[in-house]
């Protein structure tokens, strides 16, 4: 898998040109109003779909956040890949956060399973389970599993993921992105514990979750 960065995510670029071809041709008729408010929801759109370059830590036994954010959550939940009972982080990403999903650790991706849901508020305990979400079980290099779950939120109606099955990632690699505000699960295997609370805001990447016990 193969994906070049430009600063802003490439998924990103006809939303950028069709708003501001839309910003122009209401300043040449010198629509002031609906100019601004266009020129407004550019800016908004160049935020959203923005893909900074991040620092990602390189010490071994620990694991990065997958997305920017807040965490919401931290509690024992199923792993919907698994089965199993874990620790589940969740960072809930509003439409100002960078939305683009990178990998908590390196390993390979064994599988991806996509679920068809709603659309309700990501930050509802239901998200979880009801919500249009596309998981993914990783597999370190110790033989160790781990599911991240991208969940799509009240106003997201596209989860994208890069990644394929089989594919080999390192820590902090981008895997995939959620349009417009939406929520990430990162389930944690027993070894490992997290470090962050509710409340904490986080980046994908470069913020640590949870290190080696």
């Amino acid at each position: 898998m193969y994906k070049p960065s430009i600063g802003l995510s490439l998924e990103g670029l006809p939303f950028i040109f069709f708003t501001a071809i839309a910003t122009l041709t209401f300043a040449l008729l010198d629509c002031w109003f609906m100019a601004t408010v266009l020129l407004v929801a550019l800016f908004f759109v160049l935020n959203f779909f923005c893909d900074p370059e991040r620092v990602v830590p390189q010490e071994p036994g620990v694991a990065v956040s997958p997305a920017d954010g807040k965490v919401i959550k931290v509690e024992t939940m199923r792993d919907p890949m698994t089965g199993e009972d874990r620790t589940a982080i969740c960072v809930f990403m509003n439409v100002f956060n960078v939305h683009v999903n990178r990998m908590p650790v390196a390993g390979r991706i064994a599988r991806i399973s996509y679920f068809g849901g709603k659309f309700l508020n990501a930050s509802f305990d239901k998200a979880s389970t009801d919500n249009e979400r596309n998981s993914l079980l990783i597999e370190d290099g110790d033989g160790r599993s781990w599911t991240v779950v991208q969940i799509a939120g009240l106003i997201a109606r596209r989860i994208i993921c890069w990644g394929e099955e089989g594919d080999s990632l390192v820590r902090g690699q981008r895997f995939g992105l959620i349009k417009f505000g939406s929520r990430v699960d990162l389930y944690l295997p027993a070894e490992y514990e997290p470090i962050v609370r509710i409340g904490d805001k986080v980046f994908a990447g470069q913020s640590i979750l949870a290190r080696k016990k």
